[in-house]
């Protein structure tokens, strides 16, 4: 057996792929219609919408098969992500790659593959469309068309979570998104029983800036702040604009005691945008961790922080420190 190699695209990919919130979901119509219509046209008993995460395949949807995800390693579409054209495999006994493959030598007992790439917007590779059979096959060019039609209709569907997941001003996530993908992370921490936070960052004098410039600099502000938290955080954390003038970021990985630094980092970004204009970006801030005792779930996570960002703007405007973290 020969295990799939990681793209060289590979951490984008896995921005890309994670950035949808579609990752540990339940199944969906839009999907499930698809994967069925491919199994009746071509008469295999197992097909499979299939992701490729960092460490397993999970499978959005899928007929004729039990397991939910495999790992990564001993899987066909860790190979199918590698090229722009359907991967076939007619006979796996023949193959190098795959004939002492698990999933070969044991349940579901593979002899035919064939997978379609699934790609993003962004031209990243995100899984397959994949045909499943116990028995070696052939497979002509009609049904190669047919197969990459299909795998379009699944792209599209994905492109359509995307949107349904995306700030439109701002290009980060809205709070739809934010919560499917904090929540999988979430999980994902709990797991590997690390700590994760969410800081809640909330525009002060955002009003002013639409009453007094109009809404066009409102805008700008907005950008730019959602630009300066994009420049503060890793790659690995999750951004989101959840409406008007509030942000959110979940930090895994990250307690409380490690927050100083990206919250400095927050603050230089702010001060380098912040030049001579007429208005400038301030911002009040709140936290909230979950340890590995807890069993807290996103949304208690989000109002904890918000209370918090809450009890410094209030002190704030007491004290009336201009001074911003």
């Amino acid at each position: 057996m020969i295990e799939p190699p990681k793209p060289p695209d590979e951490k984008q990919r896995l921005e890309t792929l994670r950035g949808l919130g579609v990752l540990d979901t339940p199944a969906e119509e839009r999907f499930d219609r698809v994967t069925r219509l491919a199994q009746r046209l071509f008469g295999v008993p197992i097909v499979l919408v299939s992701l490729v995460d960092a460490q397993r395949q999970w499978f959005k949807s899928r007929q004729g098969l039990a397991a939910s995800e495999t790992p990564r390693d001993i899987s066909f579409c860790g190979h199918a992500i590698l090229g722009d054209e359907i991967l076939l495999v007619t006979d796996t006994h023949d193959d190098v790659r795959f004939h002492d493959n698990p999933l070969v030598t044991g349940d579901p007992n593979i002899r035919f593959y064939a997978g379609a790439p699934l790609r993003a917007p962004d031209g990243h590779t995100l899984g397959t469309l994949c045909l499943i059979d116990r028995e070696p096959r052939s497979f002509g060019d009609d049904e190669r068309e047919t197969l990459v039609d299909l795998a379009g209709i699944v792209e599209r569907e994905l492109v359509a979570i995307r949107m349904a997941t995306l700030d439109e001003l701002t290009g980060l996530c809205n709070r739809r998104g934010f919560e499917m993908i904090a929540k999988s992370a979430l999980a994902g921490c709990r797991r590997a029983k690390v700590p994760a936070t969410i800081l809640f960052v909330d525009m002060d004098g955002f009003k002013q800036i639409n009453d007094e410039f109009g809404h066009g600099e409102g805008d700008r502000a907005l950008r730019e702040m959602a630009c300066c938290l994009h420049a503060s955080f890793r790659d690995s954390d999750v951004i989101a604009r959840l409406g008007g003038d509030e942000f959110c970021v979940f930090l895994a990985g990250t307690g409380e005691a490690d927050l100083k630094s990206p919250i400095e980092r927050l603050a230089r970004h702010v001060e380098s945008v912040n030049g001579s204009r007429e208005w400038q970006l301030r911002y009040s801030l709140g936290s909230a961790s979950a340890d590995l005792s807890e069993t807290r779930e996103i949304a208690d996570l989000i109002r904890e922080a918000d209370e918090r960002m809450y009890e410094a703007k209030r002190e704030r405007r007491a004290s009336r420190v201009l001074k911003y973290p």
